[in-house]
């Protein structure tokens, strides 16, 4: 920030999703009135969980807590457009249009406000998510859910619409960059994972998309390891690894990979195959599995 003050530029940040900025816009964060964080949700003291189009086991950075959190609530209710995504941890399930199937407004990284229509007609009694969450608020009778549009949702979620956006965005922090410090960030002593989410693993519609799934960019996760590593456990082209994190281990296919950090390895995330090792992020243990024996004839 200092220096694009110095040089007359602007900084830019790309959001980890489509409408990031646009879930800022509206308050999507991770804490709820009643003050509770993400972490706090995710240690087992919630009794109910809304999930809007979230498939537990692959959208979270911590599926097996989330999981069981899920599990320990009373009641999990799930707005859906895919019941396998969702039916090892919903009690109820309502069925939700795709956003193929509906319309919509998000906030680019840019900041600008582009509208959607949707496509196709929702297919059966399946509804646009709004829909369904304006009747759940009517059913409860509580205020502010009489939207009968998603134009009606935008201009109460953006008052002052595209014309309004540029003084409620700005990419400068909250202090100058002189007078602040920054903030540290405890790692394990041992090896870092870090990950990535391959394109066509991103949500559960491309997920369950026959055709994409037949491409090279949706085939089954690698291990990536650093110079150090892979010459440490002495691995060769084929060779596999067992990867342990916080709640549980996968083993995968091992690559060499240069350009990491000598305590880095990476894995992917969002993918059946790696969602048992925990965290996207945090410490893990990877370990040279033995060569499969032959089989006698």
């Amino acid at each position: 920030d200092a220096i694009a003050q110095a040089a007359g530029a602007r900084v830019g940040y790309l959001g980890d999703a489509g409408n990031s900025v646009g879930a800022q816009l509206v308050g999507a964060r991770p804490a709820t009135s009643t003050g509770r964080d993400a972490a706090t949700m995710m240690a087992g003291s919630v009794k109910a969980f809304v999930l809007l189009n979230v498939e537990p086991a692959l959208d979270h950075a911590q599926p097996a807590r989330l999981r069981g959190a899920l599990d320990s609530a009373h009641t999990v209710v799930a707005l859906t457009a895919f019941r396998s995504a969702v039916s090892e941890s919903a009690d109820v399930m309502l069925p939700i249009a795709p956003f193929t199937e509906t319309s919509g407004t998000l906030v680019n990284a840019e900041g600008r406000v582009q509208g959607f229509h949707g496509v196709v007609r929702p297919q059966g009694q399946a509804r646009p998510g709004w829909k369904v969450l304006r009747v759940l608020g009517n059913l409860l009778g509580l205020p502010g859910f009489d939207f009968e549009t998603s134009d009606d949702v935008l201009r109460a979620a953006l008052p002052g619409g595209a014309e309004a956006m540029a003084a409620r965005l700005s990419n400068r922090p909250a202090a100058d960059a002189g007078g602040r410090r920054l903030a540290t960030v405890a790692t394990s002593a041992g090896l870092e994972r870090i990950a990535d989410v391959p394109i066509h693993w991103t949500d559960p519609v491309v997920r369950r998309a026959p055709a994409l799934q037949q491409t090279a960019d949706a085939r089954s996760p690698v291990a990536s390891l650093p110079s150090a590593l892979w010459n440490a456990l002495k691995l060769a082209p084929g060779d596999r690894v067992r990867i342990a994190g916080d709640t549980g281990e996968a083993t995968l296919p091992a690559r060499h990979d240069p350009s990491l950090a000598p305590g880095v390895v990476r894995i992917p995330a969002g993918h059946p195959l790696t969602a048992p090792i925990g965290g996207a992020f945090g410490g893990v243990t990877v370990e040279r599995t033995p060569a499969p024996q032959p089989v006698e004839a």
